[in-house]
């Protein structure tokens, strides 16, 4: 079993978030929200980190410069997810076990979430799992598709979902964690042919499961873990959460 990768997708500006700040630089309870993702992930024991900066990357590399085990990788022009994704590449090449991929502004992605998506994976050994979580109220994210026998078939956006689709709860929380060598063969294949001309990471596992390999979706991800940043409201309502859970104490006294 090769070594635990992760990729931290950190290089967005962060309009909405009235800041001149790098997104992933703006504080939660008083410290970069990036530091919770790091954190998380090195209690799921990822031996290496690549950190995918963009915007102000100079101002990423500082403040995560004490990090241990943590790189920096370049994507000087956002092409998407996929994209993001693509400019790690060669360093992907280098790892032949798992690759976890997580977004930078979610901050209360958890610790347990991700050994569980690891421990599925050294079981498994497939080409992708999907952490994924159930919401109430799913609006606005990808809906995860499933055959008649309950395995995962794919994820529809909800622009592109039927009425019937829409109801489906368990959505796609951005958090996968691929076969390298997989990882780099789908994303040979992905192509940006949508109005935004991006490359998407959510193409990969459907690359891979029409190729015949073993794609799965893991329903574990806790609600908090469905709370990402995009705007000043939703950073409060983080901040929230942070301050009823004990783990946090130490940084939302």
């Amino acid at each position: 079993m090769g070594k635990r990768a992760g990729i931290v997708m950190a290089a967005g500006k962060g309009t909405r978030m009235k800041s001149e700040l790098p997104k992933v630089l703006v504080p939660v309870c008083g410290r970069p929200m990036i530091h919770f993702v790091l954190d998380a992930l090195e209690e799921a024991h990822v031996e290496q980190v690549y950190v995918v900066v963009g915007y102000r990357a100079d101002d990423v590399r500082s403040e995560l410069a004490g990090r241990r085990n943590v790189d920096f990788v370049l994507q000087a022009e956002q092409l998407g997810t996929g994209h993001a994704v693509m400019v790690c590449r060669d360093r992907l090449a280098e790892h032949d076990g798992p690759a976890l991929v997580v977004a930078g502004d979610s901050p209360l992605m958890q610790p347990e979430s991700l050994r569980e998506l690891f421990a599925e994976f050294d079981r498994s050994r497939p080409a992708c799992i999907l952490g994924t979580g159930l919401k109430d109220d799913p609006t606005g994210l990808g809906r995860i598709v499933r055959d008649e026998a309950g395995n995962f078939a794919g994820i529809v956006e909800e622009k592109d979902a039927s009425p019937v689709q829409r109801q489906i709860r368990e959505v796609n929380l951005s958090c996968y964690v691929f076969d390298s060598l997989h990882l780099l063969g789908s994303l040979a294949k992905i192509r940006a042919e949508n109005v935004q001309r991006e490359y998407y990471l959510t193409d990969c596992p459907g690359v891979l499961k029409a190729e015949g390999r073993d794609v799965r979706a893991l329903p574990i991800l806790q609600p908090c873990e469905a709370l990402s940043i995009n705007t000043m409201a939703e950073l409060e309502v983080v901040a929230d959460e942070m301050r009823s859970m004990p783990r946090y104490a130490n940084y939302c006294r």
